[in-house]
């Protein structure tokens, strides 16, 4: 048996190792992605006399796909890095939470079968990224593109909504979750600075304040979520922070000496039974929000290249990911479940927050924060263009909504470009994510939510109606009543799952007193 000093080098070794290879494998990925479009661009820009002459025009015809754009590379790894990076995030540090809620048995089987779910309903919704025919159908890049294609009408606003709610609520989950890790890392300091004397209550308030702040001039920033380098930087520390938890996780079992929990998860008398079925509950909408990917897939298809056919290599990226996803997800999950038992944290960073060593704990937090704050404009900048377009479209002679000044900032050879309107209703936004994070800063109780809202409509709901619409399904049939029974059973879970985690909320508000509670 390793020693912990051993596992902590060995998982330091695994860590660096893995991120040498990422980062060399985006750094090929993007040195050939170059090479393609210049070659293509030097096609396109010979004379018709010159294709004539030189007999070029096969090669300028490969650069481009069916739609006119330039010719997609994307293969069944890069598709399932892409899959990974978005599924793997903050929705694994409540992992060890939901687990102890359900106990051994029902904890690992439950993560089974969300991973099961989300694989199923993944392949169906790869069979919608074309419309009509697999091969030569309509291509939808977005999500809703395929929902307006192939279901439209009423179907399609409804989808709309829940996708925009959802994201709102994201954006407030992800306030809650980096005010929580910057108070980590002051408390565990705090703590080690006062030998133990402290106990270093503090108000998650400010920090809160600090994170909105930084969110509302990142929001100025158009289409912030389309810079380069943000998806890598949000890999690099997703995977930075979830990879700290499973080696702390394992070392802290290894002190202990035994794995602790039990076979059915906490006991009643560390709660009451009525909280036992509450969290209970909740524990599914954790772990549902984990797993919640399916608003993106489309997107990541729209990256892969053909022939095979899109959804081919799409059907395998998702079976590799999730595989990967859910293993890694079953040892942060478990381990920290053995390391803590009953006892597990609802934020499995903050649980080891005042244990050697404290300045680990200090570099996953800042981890989580970096990569909140760019995951909040990448979950907020679809509202933000939604909002933009409609004002548009409604005022489209008003100044206040189409003018744009020029503003000079020192050291910055372009002028930045403000619009009246979008810096307005950008901050109100953020001012709003952030009042709401502060009247209700239960970390769980939200995740819950968010996973229960995004659940069925979004990974189970629409996919299955769009590919018995798509495949022309006949009603009755065996294979239409199996459908329409899957979408009905997780509508159930769905509905457990937020009734568990609105009770959580109405339950902590009892003891809660906004704007003045410390922790």
């Amino acid at each position: 048996m390793m020693t912990p000093k051993q596992s902590t080098c060995s998982s330091s070794n695994i860590a660096l190792t893995t991120h040498f290879i990422c980062i060399s494998f985006f750094a090929h990925f993007l040195l050939f992605r170059f090479f393609e479009f210049s070659l293509c661009i030097s096609f396109v820009s010979i004379s018709k006399a010159q294709q004539k002459e030189m007999d070029v025009s096969r090669p300028a015809f490969k650069c481009f796909d069916d739609d006119g754009r330039l010719k997609r590379s994307g293969t069944v790894w890069t598709a399932s890095a892409h899959i990974i990076t978005a599924v793997i995030g903050s929705g694994v540090l409540s992992l060890a939470w939901a687990i102890g809620q359900l106990g051994w048995i029902a904890g690992p089987a439950v993560m089974f079968l969300f991973s099961f779910v989300t694989y199923f309903s993944s392949t169906l919704l790869s069979d919608c990224y074309r419309t009509g025919d697999p091969v030569s159908g309509k291509r939808n890049y977005t999500y809703m593109d395929a929902v307006q294609s192939i279901l439209g009408g009423f179907r399609f606003k409804i989808c709309g909504l829940i996708q925009f709610l959802n994201l709102f609520g994201i954006t407030i989950g992800y306030t809650i979750a980096a005010s929580i890790s910057m108070m980590a890392i002051k408390r565990s300091n705090c703590f080690h600075e006062s030998g133990g004397k402290n106990p270093c209550h503090m108000s998650s308030n400010p920090y809160m304040i600090m994170f909105g702040v930084t969110e509302i001039l990142l929001s100025q920033i158009k289409d912030f979520d389309q810079i380069w380098w943000l998806s890598l930087v949000a890999a690099i520390m997703s995977f930075t922070y979830s990879a700290i938890g499973l080696a702390l996780g394992i070392i802290q079992v290894a002190a202990n000496g035994v794995f602790k929990g039990s076979l059915t998860g906490i006991s009643i008398g560390t709660v009451t039974q009525a909280q036992k079925i509450w969290r209970t509950f909740q524990a599914l909408g954790d772990i549902a929000f984990a797993y919640s990917y399916s608003v993106v897939l489309i997107e990541i298809q729209d990256t892969v290249r053909s022939p095979p056919a899109e959804s081919k290599t799409m059907k395998q990226a998702t079976r590799i990911s999730i595989a990967v996803t859910t293993t890694f997800y079953m040892l942060c999950g478990c381990m920290g479940y053995a390391a803590f038992g009953d006892a597990a944290p609802g934020n499995l960073l903050t649980g080891f927050g005042f244990y050697n060593p404290f300045w680990l704990l200090d570099v996953a937090n800042v981890a989580i924060v970096i990569h909140l704050v760019g995951a909040y404009q990448v979950f907020a900048q679809p509202i933000f263009a939604f909002v933009d377009k409609q004002a548009a479209a409604r005022f489209p002679d008003s100044d206040l909504v189409s003018k744009e000044y020029e503003i000079r900032i020192p050291g910055v050879r372009a002028p930045y470009k403000v619009n009246v309107f979008r810096a307005v209703f950008r901050s109100c936004f953020v001012v709003l994510t952030t009042v709401i994070s502060m009247l209700m800063p239960f970390f769980n109780d939200v995740v819950g939510i968010l996973g229960a809202l995004g659940f069925w409509p979004l990974t189970v709901y629409f996919p299955v109606e769009m590919y018995i619409k798509q495949r022309k399904v006949e009603r009755w049939s065996m294979k239409w009543v199996c459908l329409k029974m899957l979408s009905g059973g997780c509508l159930v879970i769905t509905v457990v799952a937020g009734v568990g985690s609105v009770a959580g909320v109405m339950l902590d508000l009892k003891v809660y007193k906004p704007f003045k509670t410390t922790y």
